[in-house]
């Protein structure tokens, strides 16, 4: 199993979940440039102007180690990296478990993404003139769980951790890429896990990637927020063990 992070994150956040599947397969996370432990000089502007860079370094990770029969699970803008990928080399992977994917973050004609146009623009402009200020109000409005405020506050700080030239230019890659013409193109297996109340991933996207990818089966999860890794890990860990053992919910 490959565990991909989401914007901001990077491989520990996992750790709340990875333990379900130690046992029964062999577990990897990374950190994708400019997060976590990643080497930040090894961070190239042109490469990774658009996601089909990230995808590489996907590949290239599971080349160097050599894996096969992949079970990739992905948060948020690594659903997408991921399904890039798989439509690259769709025989190295068996399975995709998206976790808040979304294709296209902006609202276009009969597509709702969530956002308009001008509410990235305003993102983007705060993140660039005060990215700690704009990590400390998004974080506990995207992780979406009041009660647990600790939750907020990690993610917060994985943001902060981030390097924010870096972490701007991905989140305008992010933001602004459109994938949803590759969704028909992948031949790969896949689970959709879409929580409630996600500002990030409105339900509306989770339903249009289940029409718009073949073989995919939808759950929508009783967890708010966009990373049901952190704040639900049981109820993400049962859903992806029915999924696993074919117990999952039929499409």
């Amino acid at each position: 199993m490959l565990f991909a992070h989401g914007f901001g994150c990077d491989q520990n956040m996992w750790r709340y979940i990875t333990h379900a599947f130690e046992n029964d397969y062999k577990i990897i996370a990374f950190d994708y440039v400019g997060s976590g432990n990643a080497d930040v000089s090894a961070y190239n502007a042109d490469k990774y102007n658009n996601l089909n860079g990230y995808a590489d370094d996907v590949l290239d990770i599971c080349k160097e180690l050599n894996l096969k029969n992949i079970i990739f699970v992905g948060h948020s803008v690594s659903c997408m990296i991921g399904l890039v990928a798989g439509k690259c080399e769709p025989s190295l992977f068996s399975k995709f478990i998206f976790i808040g994917p979304s294709p296209r973050y902006i609202n276009d004609v009969d597509y709702v993404g969530g956002f308009e146009r001008k509410d990235i623009e305003e993102l983007l402009d705060t993140m660039d003139k005060n990215y700690i200020g704009w990590a400390n109000f998004m974080a506990p409005v995207i992780m979406n769980n009041a009660a647990r405020p600790e939750l907020g506050e990690e993610l917060t700080a994985s943001f902060c951790s981030t390097d924010p030239v870096i972490a701007r230019n991905f989140a305008e890659v992010t933001f602004l890429s459109d994938n949803r013409s590759d969704l028909p193109e992948l031949k790969v297996p896949s689970l959709i896990m879409q929580c409630l109340d996600d500002i990030i991933a409105p339900i509306e996207v989770g339903e249009y990637l289940h029409r718009n990818i073949a073989d995919s089966t939808y759950r929508l999860m009783k967890a708010t927020g966009h990373c049901p890794h952190m704040s639900e890990p049981g109820e993400t860990i049962q859903i992806m063990n029915e999924y696993l053992s074919d117990k999952s919910i039929v499409n």
